[in-house]
């Protein structure tokens, strides 16, 4: 990252693994969800999520900015809450698989203490991962990493 003072290749830790990042995702309680309206206009608002089957999943109000914002543009990204942060870029689809749902509403039950609100009002919504970023915040400089799928 030119300007901010980050180390070369090869100086100090290098880049982080993956599976640093999932833990951190699958860990977190709270995740920032940001999407665009139609008009451009940001939104960016706090959800509860799973990390399942490489994929964070959460469910929204069906008629909420949110839901109304992803199915217009699906594209988006979720940072995740935290002193170290992850942030992951991807695309939104509404699931409409009920096995799917299943496993998702188990994961979300066993993480949070209760399942998510009614999918047939409030949809399921995956965010299949294009690239994500982290790093280490007290190693600023030797930990930046990008991942790309």
């Amino acid at each position: 990252m030119p300007g901010y003072g980050i180390a070369g290749p090869g100086e100090g830790r290098g880049l982080l693994p993956w599976s640093w990042a999932e833990e951190r995702i699958a860990a977190a309680r709270r995740y920032w969800l940001a999407t665009v309206a139609a008009d451009g206009a940001p939104h960016v608002m706090p959800v509860w999520a799973v990390w399942l089957e490489r994929g964070i999943w959460l469910s929204t109000g069906g008629r909420s900015r949110k839901a109304r914002n992803l199915r217009a543009e699906p594209r988006c990204a979720v940072h995740v809450d935290g002193e170290d942060p992850v942030i992951v870029h991807g695309v939104a689809e509404i699931v409409g698989d009920a096995a799917a749902i299943a496993r998702m509403a188990e994961a979300y039950a066993a993480k949070y203490g209760d399942p998510p609100p009614d999918p047939s009002a409030n949809p399921i919504v995956r965010i299949r991962p294009t690239w994500a970023f982290g790093l280490v915040e007290r190693e600023f400089a030797t930990s930046p990493t990008r991942w790309s799928f």
